[in-house]
């Protein structure tokens, strides 16, 4: 059977050579077809034609079966001769030797998994034999799968790359926006500063020209007073001189009583030094210099709160209680939040649900209707704290500080709306349970994790482990704040509490 097919192909390579022949001959004897143009005749760069003799032409296309390059006359019969069109027609080639067994001068067609190389059939029955051997176009399909998933991986890679180039540009944009507004906001802010400091400079300078203008007007009325008793004085002191020169006894003695008194004298004036001018430069001097002070020192804290941007290579995230620590922030609770069933206690770092309500002032960030309460410190970066709880139908909780208050709808509810997130704690006791077949104390430890900036609140149970129990990926908007929510339906068994753990 093997050498019948032989023969068939070989007569058909006979034919397929005759008719070639023809396919060539046929336009010089007829004079019909111009010969081919330059460009069809191969170049130092080109496969050339196997079949053509003389100068070869381009090959268009390698029969991996006949190990043969064809230009685009002799490949003819690879398209109508039946025998050809079972082969392997692929672009043209010139490592099709490579395809060849260099010692049996046989096509190979198997490959080796053993050795891991291409062998032909000879080879197989002989230094190949008993090894794994499959078709070489079953070792293609095998890795061409291979090949596929890798590229589906790459591709894979691509498309988060690309994710992350689109993340970093809006990061970049993001940067840029919140750059520009700053700047514009702090000029607004230096401009209203300057324009405080004009109108307080045009204060001082008027009322100091006010005072100036009050202090001279008093002088100058006492100057004329004294100026006009100078007068009277020196004409009295004339009347006195006339009559002191008068001969005549009896008409000295008759003049005499006639003379007017004198005027009461004006006070003796006492000059003070001029202190009252010198002190406003010393007030304006003194407020320059607190002026200085608190530039200094908050131009500090400005700089220091620059937000540094994480893009390309962000800390790896905590693993062990030691790591988690390096974040730890002390949060208190603010009374003005808390609900009037809850009562704070332990410098208000912690909250019990009590059976009776509290007398807790007005104030419009009371939650009126939820049993909750927040933190007055705000969370951005990276911050861990942990929570003790006791009893039950205790819920850890971060919220955004404009979630309503007023009213018992979800909107007001920790972990009901998009303004908060939470963990219910009972799951922690229920997950202990469960998972090691003892009962649990009442009371178990949370530990808190946020990275405002990678979007990232994670709830642990903890240990020197840290075993994760709920984690949430978003996009935080707005600064956080710690929290606790109390289920009413526990209120009736104990008193349930919450409390931020001290860790430093």
């Amino acid at each position: 059977m093997a050498q019948s097919g032989v023969k068939r192909d070989q007569e058909a390579i006979s034919c397929s050579n005759t008719m070639s022949a023809d396919l060539v001959k046929e336009p010089r004897e007829t004079g019909l077809q111009a010969a081919p143009a330059d460009h069809r005749y191969a170049g130092a760069e080109d496969v050339a034609c196997d079949f053509c003799t003389g100068r070869k032409r381009k090959a268009i296309k390698s029969c991996w079966t006949c190990q043969v390059s064809y230009c685009d006359q002799h490949l003819q019969p690879h398209y109508y001769v039946p025998p050809f069109k079972k082969h392997k027609v692929v672009k043209p080639s010139r490592n099709l030797q490579e395809n060849v067994c260099s010692r049996h001068e046989e096509v190979m067609k198997i490959f080796c998994r053993t050795d891991q190389q291409l062998i032909c059939s000879r080879c197989s029955e002989e230094e190949h034999k008993g090894h794994d051997t499959v078709s070489a176009a079953a070792e293609r399909a095998e890795r061409q799968r291979e090949l596929e998933g890798s590229r589906q991986n790459i591709q894979q890679r691509i498309q988060d790359r690309e994710k992350d180039v689109k993340l970093l540009q809006q990061q970049e944009e993001a940067i840029n926006v919140s750059a520009d507004k700053a700047v514009e906001d702090s000029e607004k802010i230096f401009t209203e500063l300057i324009r405080l400091l004009e109108k307080r400079r045009c204060d001082v300078e008027q009322q100091v020209r006010s005072q100036q203008k009050s202090e001279a007007s008093r002088v100058k009325e006492l100057q004329e007073k004294l100026e006009q008793e100078i007068t009277e004085l020196k004409r009295k002191d004339a009347e006195l001189k006339k009559l002191s020169h008068t001969e005549d006894h009896n008409q000295f003695l008759h003049n005499y009583p006639s003379l007017s008194p004198l005027s009461q004298s004006t006070s003796s004036v006492h000059i003070r030094p001029l202190s009252c001018f010198e002190d406003v430069t010393a007030a304006v001097s003194e407020v320059r210099d607190k002026l200085q002070d608190v530039l200094r020192e908050e131009w500090t804290t400005v700089s220091l709160k620059g937000t540094k941007v994480d893009v390309l290579l962000p800390p790896p995230e905590p693993k062990t209680r030691a790591d988690f620590l390096k974040y730890s922030r002390e949060i208190t609770l603010d009374p003005n939040t808390a609900n009037t069933w809850l009562l704070l206690s332990e410098g208000n770092r912690k909250a019990t649900f009590m059976r009776e309500k509290q007398s807790y002032m007005s104030h419009p960030d009371r939650f009126t209707d939820w049993y909750q309460v927040l933190s007055r410190e705000s969370l951005t970066g990276r911050c861990y704290w942990e929570v003790e709880s006791r009893g039950g139908g205790v819920h850890v909780a971060v919220a955004y500080k404009n979630i309503s208050r007023a009213g018992s709808r979800d909107e007001c509810g920790f972990g009901r709306n998009d303004k908060s997130w939470t963990f219910d704690c009972e799951k922690l006791r229920i997950n202990l349970y469960f998972r090691d077949l003892i009962r649990v104390s009442r009371s178990s430890r949370v530990g808190v994790y946020l990275d405002h900036s990678a979007g990232i609140l994670s709830f642990y149970s903890v240990s020197e482990t840290m075993t994760l129990l709920h984690r949430v990926q978003t996009t935080f908007t707005q600064p956080l704040y710690a929290g606790f929510r109390f289920d009413t339906w526990f209120r009736l068994s104990t008193l349930s509490t919450a409390e931020f753990c001290k860790l430093k």
